[in-house]
């Protein structure tokens, strides 16, 4: 019988978005939908495509439940797939061949092209990301992006030079939605610099946001994407710098506590 994989999806209030993810993989032996307890029409479209639906608490990111969502997932390998992402037939047929003979590999760095505001970003690709793995043997840190680890095997990275291969994100659809996530996101990080206790000054902060701009639109390419390259290598450095400045926040109150809107 040939080997089979588990898709599995986290989900909030994503009914704008998520039959696009869902046509894409709806072909994959099983679809686990994590929900996190969605107020619209998520689960209720989720169910018109036999997804296995699982609850988990609404904690505010996808990363600490992604392991329990794993678990649920009844083949051996496991597919994790956001719900602003597509995988394409090409991919697709990509990976069933990979687990037929993975020899000693247990996971699979899958590259990502990234779409802002329509349109293909060169800044972004090929964005690795660690996405197929063999159920049991890899596991995701409970803290935001944190880098996925794995428990046996060797990792295999996927040639770039076939786009077609790409996972698809629709990763900036409009600069409200950008702003919504450095809020949240930069939150997220500023816990983890409080965790590390971390001993940022003013001068570092600067330095490590300005150099985030440079890198990604002059090293990473950005200009080749014109505007959109220049919009979205800025963005990078503002969210570096909003979280440092959260985090001088945190250190400068009188109480010691961190406080969200």
């Amino acid at each position: 019988m040939s080997k089979q994989i588990s898709v599995v999806i986290h989900t909030y209030n994503n009914d704008k978005i998520i039959r696009k993810c869902l046509d894409s993989v709806k072909d994959f032996n099983e679809i686990v939908i994590c929900d996190m307890y969605s107020t619209d029409k998520t689960i209720e479209i989720a169910k018109e495509y036999g997804c296995k639906i699982v609850m988990h608490e609404n904690i505010g990111w996808a990363d600490p439940a992604r392991n329990f969502a794993i678990s649920q997932a009844s083949n051996d390998w496991v597919l994790v797939v956001d719900s602003d992402e597509q995988i394409t037939p090409e991919l697709r047929e990509y990976l069933y061949k990979f687990i037929e003979d993975p020899k000693d590999y247990t996971a699979l760095w899958i590259p990502r092209l990234n779409y802002c505001w329509g349109k293909p970003m060169e800044l972004l690709y090929p964005d690795m990301i660690f996405r197929l793995f063999k159920k049991g043997k890899a596991y995701f840190p409970p803290k935001v992006h944190g880098r996925p680890q794995i428990n046996e095997g060797k990792e295999f990275y996927m040639p770039t030079n076939n786009r077609k291969l790409a996972i698809i994100h629709q990763h900036t659809q409009n600069i409200s939605s950008i702003i919504n996530k450095i809020n949240k996101y930069t939150d997220l990080e500023c816990e983890k610099l409080i965790q590390e206790d971390k001993d940022i000054n003013f001068a570092y902060a600067m330095w490590r946001s300005l150099w985030q701009v440079l890198e990604k639109f002059l090293l990473k390419k950005g200009y080749k994407d014109g505007l959109r390259g220049f919009y979205c290598s800025y963005m990078f450095g503002v969210y570096k710098f909003f979280t440092y400045v959260k985090y001088w926040e945190y250190k400068n109150k009188e109480d010691g506590k961190c406080e969200k809107e």
